[in-house]
């Protein structure tokens, strides 16, 4: 891993201190950013590297000002009839909103209340903002986009499938693991078709690609500027595909104390949280 900031003070330039700072500035922070390694020497790049494994990986955001999540964004998701109350597919994506206090990052425990007796993991392509949006086309959409993470849309199915809506169920501290990085979206060429994989203790649960989204990146960033203003930073969860929990047969397998979660997204990278459970 490269300090990129101290590497650029080497050269006299000067980069935002944070990663909240280099996604407001969008894409003047990322050419800025490749200025500086171009200007490296092999040495330059040496002396500025930390090991990965020497490095704790926090959420790449913390305070976004929203996160916006999709429901029921693919087709075999859908199939699992998860709510027993979704029976065709959407015309429009459905959404909800998760507070920021769900956020955790790579290897930060995810808590589960000893009320909630039916935890479940979701994986999810996030969008991450670049900058404000407001009634934009699928088209212009891209241009908005600063890059993309992996999002685990925790849920207590108990909490979610007893209220006429998810956000309750969807909102308890430590459910929105996010990590480990942002790409940028000039990395990832074609977000519509990735992997996205899921293993709990090993056992692999969800092995889908994004190319099966009802709404890909582009539709979703559309279908939300006619409603809300994006701004930058925003986090948008873009769904889950088949393979949850709650739809394993022939009985569901809900997350327990100790259960380790692993995510992969193809072009992006793994993301990994254990399951404590706490006494409230």
């Amino acid at each position: 891993m490269v300090r990129i900031r101290p590497l650029a003070e080497r050269f006299g330039l000067k980069l935002p201190k944070s990663l909240e700072g280099f996604v407001r500035k969008g894409i003047r922070a990322i050419e800025a950013a490749e200025d500086v390694l171009k200007k490296a020497s092999e040495k330059d790049i040496e002396d500025f590297s930390v090991p990965l494994d020497e490095v704790k990986l926090l959420a790449p955001l913390v305070h976004p000002p929203k996160i916006i999540c999709l429901g029921l964004n693919y087709l075999d998701h859908i199939e699992e009839d998860v709510t027993g109350r979704v029976k065709v597919v959407p015309s429009e994506p459905i959404i909800f909103i998760k507070p920021h206090t769900t956020i955790i990052g790579y290897g930060q425990s995810i808590i589960k209340p000893s009320f909630v007796k039916q935890l479940d993991y979701e994986a999810e392509l996030a969008i991450v903002m670049g900058a404000r949006a407001k009634n934009v086309s699928a088209e212009e959409a891209r241009s908005c986009i600063f890059g993309y993470t992996i999002l685990n849309d925790v849920t207590a199915r108990d909490i979610q499938l007893k209220d006429v809506q998810w956000t309750r169920g969807k909102s308890l501290d430590t459910f929105a693991p996010i990590g480990p990085c942002i790409v940028t979206q000039n990395q990832i060429p074609d977000p519509t078709n990735l992997y996205i994989r899921t293993w709990v203790n090993g056992e692999l649960r969800q092995n889908s690609t994004t190319k099966n989204m009802i709404f890909n990146v582009y539709e979703i960033v559309h279908h939300l500027s006619r409603v809300m203003t994006l701004e930058p930073c925003d986090i948008i969860a873009t769904g889950t595909p088949a393979g949850v929990g709650y739809a394993m047969k022939p009985e569901p397998k809900f997350l327990q104390d100790g259960d380790v979660v692993r995510i992969e997204i193809e072009g992006i990278g793994m993301l990994e949280n254990k399951v404590v459970e706490v006494n409230f």
